[in-house]
């Protein structure tokens, strides 16, 4: 059996237990879109803590329990009569071949940031008509991963630094405003500043080629490696980090650090 061949055997199982399940399973028939939400967004994150990982299992684990979510909408879609599992892959498969005339048509491209910036146009001409750059994106996305959404999407129509080593300005300025509405200890316009600060570090991330989800994961992950280190060293010696000067935790905080 080849892998298509067997793709397409389970993928039509899967089907079928979603059917089965939708009449005999008491906590499967009660579900509606509303209810899988939030089930959905968890699952989404665990598969990206399987990537983040680097667990090819994970990944695959994931991604069967991604499929069942998507599986699960197309079937209560079906029930309501709306679309159906065939509706949804025709869907993304005009979609893909549309957006992709570099590799379905005649266009031609230099590279991948041509591919991405004609992605972007062709979006904004779907519909017969015409759609804000903006408005794909997610309302409810995470702060950072919006902001980074925000900006490759201008980018894709031209809003964007002629050198990415101009961004570096932009980031000091910001800063300085920054700086400026702390010294007036003006709550409101130091969040707004604040954040001005944060969406310019996002973006020279993205002009740099790094994802900022993903670098302050790794942070977060190096601190609490880090401290988990400090806290055990204090146990070990019969020390409360209560009681500890924060001199003495940095002294154990660089052993932590050469540790890594």
């Amino acid at each position: 059996m080849n892998d298509i061949t067997k793709t397409l055997d389970e993928f039509k199982r899967l089907l079928s237990i979603i059917d089965e399940l939708r009449v005999k399973c008491p906590w499967d028939m009660k579900q509606t879109n509303e209810s899988l939400r939030k089930l959905t967004i968890e699952e989404t994150y665990e598969l990206a803590d399987a990537v983040f990982s680097g667990s090819d299992e994970g990944i695959k684990n994931e991604l069967g329990d991604l499929m069942l979510h998507i599986v699960f909408y197309a079937k209560i879609g079906s029930e309501k009569g709306v679309f159906n599992m065939g509706d949804v892959l025709e869907g993304i498969n005009k979609k893909l071949t549309y957006r992709h005339p570099h590799v379905f048509g005649d266009v031609k491209v230099s590279g991948a940031s041509q591919v991405e910036e004609n992605w972007e146009q062709l979006k904004t001409k779907e519909n017969n008509g015409y759609k804000p750059v903006l408005s794909g994106v997610p309302s409810s996305l995470p702060a950072i991963v919006k902001a980074n959404r925000i900006q490759e999407k201008v980018r894709g129509v031209g809003f964007d630094w002629e050198k990415r080593e101009q961004i570096w300005d932009k980031v000091l300025e910001e800063i300085t405003e920054l700086k400026e509405e702390i010294n007036n200890r003006n709550t409101e316009a130091i969040e707004s500043e604040l954040g001005d600060v944060l969406f310019s570090i996002i973006n020279a991330s993205r002009l740099y080629g790094i994802d900022p989800e993903a670098a302050l994961e790794k942070t977060n992950r190096k601190f609490i490696k880090r401290f988990n280190y400090l806290e055990k060293e204090t146990l070990i010696k019969g020390i409360s980090l209560h009681n500890m000067s924060l001199d003495e935790m940095n002294v154990i905080w660089e052993e932590a650090k050469k540790e890594d």
